[in-house]
Parts: C-alpha cells; structure tokens; sequence
C-alpha cells in the first residue's frame, strides 16, 4: 500500500472515531437536556418520604424506586444464572472439546445468539403458560422467569467470549503453568483466566447491559406497570425498561415525557456503577487467582 493509501485509511480511521464518539455526545446531551430538570427525589420516590421508601415501611406508586430495585434484581438474577453456566460452557469449548464438537457446539451458540430477543421471550411466556397449566397454577410470569429469560438470552455472548479468551492466551502463557507441575485444571485457574480476566469482563459487561436494556423479553415475562419493590421471585415486578417505553408511548404530558428521559438517565447511571463495580472486581478476583494456590 503506498503512502496515500495509508493516509487515507488513516484519515477514514480517525473520522470513524470522531463520528461513534460524537454520537455518543450527542445521544448523552440530548437524553440530559430532555430528561435533567426530571432528576429529583419526586421522580424517584415520590410523594412516599425517602426514608420510608428506603426501609420499605411504605410502597412507592408515583416514582420509579421500585422499577429501579426491580431492575437491579433482574440484573442479579440474570447474570447470576449465566456467567457460571457461560464460563464452565466457554471453557469445555476452548480447552477441553475436540474440533467437531467445537464446531457443532459453535454453531448452536452462533444462532443462539441470533435469535431476536422478543423470540425468546415469547418461549419464556410458553413455557410458563405450559406449566401453569399442567404443574401448578401458581406458576405465573414473574421475576425469575424474566431472569432465565434473559440468562439463556445473554448466555452465547459469555459463552463465545470465555472461548475466545482462553484460546488467544499466548502459548508461552498457556505453558508455564504445565511445565511446573500444574495440572490441567489448576492451569486454567491460575494461569489462563487471570490473563484472560480483561477480555471475560468485556462479556459480562455486554451481558450486563443487554440485561439492563432489553424490554421485549421481561414485557412478556412479567413486567408490569405496578407492582412494587419486588419482595418474592414468583410475581410480577417494575422495571426501568418498561416504564420508559410505557412511559414513552402513553405520556399526556411534557411533565410525564420528561419523567421517561429521566428514568433514561437514571438507567445509564445504574449501568455505569455496575459496570465500574464489575472492573474493580476483576482486578481483585485477578489477585486471588495469581497468588492464591
């Protein structure tokens, strides 16, 4: 490639940066400028006392705190049931599957991983249509449906990005544990996945947002508009997700439209706090798995 083709490149690179991060910008702005003068404890609590609301002595209805705590819960549930299945599944793929079982498995989470998320959800709603029909009545679109809903949805992005992982760790790397005696195992544990911690936290994050976002799968699965701080995993719950496109879609007021730009931000902001609280964790689970034996 001659020079006028590298600074081309160069100049295409550099203007791809400049466009991804100024939509970002912009998409910040316009949510703050839309949804900032929403941001006060009424859009939260309520007409409820925070302190109340807090302790769990009154239920909120006029303010997004327990679509907030439900959010949170859907988060837990969801990534709690996917990183273990998705991280034993990515290893068996990297380390301990021969190649035809890598590439069938392979093929089964690329399309996994294709399925729209309103196809999953209508399965979560089947499933627990069959069941309330032919176990127990009392089997209903709930909280922990909506979790496994959103776990077998997130499930082929941590299984792909565990795979890919480990199987890019240099081989100096993937020796040096093997030539001190390590067994398989304790290799992988103490050798592969604190070098590949960085890149399996990526996944998680991914997950983490998906989880946060999607609201085809919960409006299916047990979202509903009030129901409360969730206090069982067997009913209905809130969500931010829902209450800003229920909000959206039948605001009758500037007032109520601002409120969902605010439940937008609010939303942004509680994904960035899991996502810092996810980054400060790898750098301690990095530590135990190096220096703990």
């Amino acid at each position: 490639m001659n020079k006028r083709g590298e600074q081309a490149v160069y100049t295409l690179s550099v203007l791809s940066c400049i466009l991804l991060f100024g939509s970002l910008a912009l998409l910040l702005s316009y949510l703050v400028f839309k949804g900032f003068n929403a941001l006060n404890l009424s859009l939260i609590f309520g007409s409820t006392p925070m302190v109340d609301a807090l302790l769990l002595k009154r239920q909120v209805f006029d303010g997004i705190f327990p679509a907030m705590a439900g959010t949170l819960a859907l988060i837990v549930l969801a990534i709690g049931a996917a990183v273990p299945v998705g991280l034993l599944a990515g290893i068996y793929m990297a380390e301990y599957s021969n190649a035809f079982t890598r590439s069938i498995f392979g093929f089964l989470f690329d399309l996994l991983s294709a399925i729209p998320s309103i196809v999953v959800g209508l399965f979560g709603f089947s499933v627990i249509l069959f069941l309330h029909h032919h176990v127990s009545q009392t089997l209903v679109p709930s909280l922990v449906v909506a979790a496994l809903s959103l776990a077998f949805l997130v499930l082929p992005y941590i299984v792909r990005t565990t795979q890919i992982a480990l199987e890019t760790v240099p081989q100096s790397v993937r020796l040096t544990g093997i030539a001190l005696g390590a067994t398989r195992l304790q290799n992988i544990i103490h050798c592969l996945l604190p070098q590949s911690l960085s890149t399996l936290l990526g996944g998680i994050i991914l997950a983490v947002g998906r989880c946060a976002e999607d609201t085809a799968v919960i409006m299916l699965t047990g979202a509903v508009a009030s129901a409360g701080v969730p206090d069982s995993l067997f009913k209905g719950f809130e969500a931010l997700p829902f209450f800003i496109y229920y909000t959206s879609s039948q605001y009758t007021s500037e007032t109520e439209l601002a409120q969902g730009f605010g439940a937008c931000i609010v939303l942004l902001i509680i994904c960035a706090t899991l996502f810092i609280l996810a980054s400060m964790i790898q750098k301690k689970a990095r530590h135990i798995l190096l220096y703990t034996h």
